[in-house]
């Protein structure tokens, strides 16, 4: 017989998360009465509620009296349980997407120079198909895929500064027009995942969805790329379908929320 959780100890849980994501970098410690206020718990209810924490490690105490991230969470997030870093998160997804697809998976970081780089693949079986050999180098947006849907969730300004400048015509098929990669960056932050047709790299389609972590900011990406003959435009649209849920996993490995996401495509989107 199935065991029910009394519907008391689900609020205690609720309102314990409410407390601990009351801190962060600007508010590292708070009173009793800083956490009332913004939990909305009367002070006597954050009382009893840290007073339980306390003994699991979920919250200190500080000199100051006040408050505090816990031992237990520190531990949880530098544990090998949870992924340090892009790369760690997406490696498991990454060998999933190649064997549902058949086509090399890859991981790609958003650099602070607004340039990405590829950080590791999966490669495909088959003997025709994707390797990418440019580990570590930088690589222009929007170019690919993954290029252009890292674009399309960047700040606003970043967008602008980037379709302003002149764009390089890589290969016959690479959109140079900014009028027309400004609309698929609006395309591509409706349906979470974009597409490339030999844009970048000769006889090679891929399409991309984007990573986002704690802060609700893309920080990358992943993608499934192959040979221009097994990826035809339907086939590039069921990878995007099958990549944009495969790239939340990896998010909210990295810390991410809805909340934080959907943000981040707003202020993406602002004009």
């Amino acid at each position: 017989m199935q065991e029910t959780i009394p519907r008391g100890s689900v609020q205690s849980i609720d309102r314990a998360v409410a407390i601990l994501r009351c801190f962060d970098a600007r508010t590292p410690d708070l009173g009793i009465s800083d956490l009332s206020r913004a939990t909305g718990l009367p002070t006597s209810t954050v009382h009893r509620l840290l007073l339980a924490m306390l003994e699991n490690g979920l919250i200190r105490q500080t000199v100051q009296r006040r408050y505090a991230i816990g031992p237990l969470v520190v531990q949880l997030a530098h544990s090998s349980g949870i992924p340090a870093t892009l790369r760690d998160a997406a490696q498991p997804v990454l060998r999933v997407l190649r064997d549902a697809t058949g086509e090399t998976a890859a991981v790609h970081e958003l650099l602070p120079s607004g340039h990405r780089m590829v950080l590791d693949q999966v490669e495909s079986r088959h003997q025709l198909r994707r390797t990418y050999t440019e580990f570590g180098v930088p690589l222009p947006l929007p170019q690919g895929a993954p290029g252009k849907v890292l674009l399309a969730f960047a700040p606003w300004q970043r967008q602008v500064d980037v379709l302003s400048a002149p764009l390089e015509q890589v290969l016959p098929n690479t959109i140079t027009d900014p009028d027309v990669v400004a609309a698929q960056l609006a395309e591509i932050r409706e349906r979470g995942f974009a597409t490339s047709m030999t844009e970048r790299t000769p006889g090679i389609c891929s399409v991309a969805a984007a990573v986002f972590d704690y802060s609700g900011q893309a920080v990358g990406c992943l993608s499934i790329s192959g040979p221009e003959l097994r990826m035809p435009p339907e086939v590039l649209l069921e990878f995007g379908a099958r990549l944009v849920p495969a790239a939340w996993e990896v998010s909210e490995l990295l810390g991410a929320t809805a909340a934080g996401r959907e943000q981040a495509k707003a202020q993406a989107g602002a004009n």
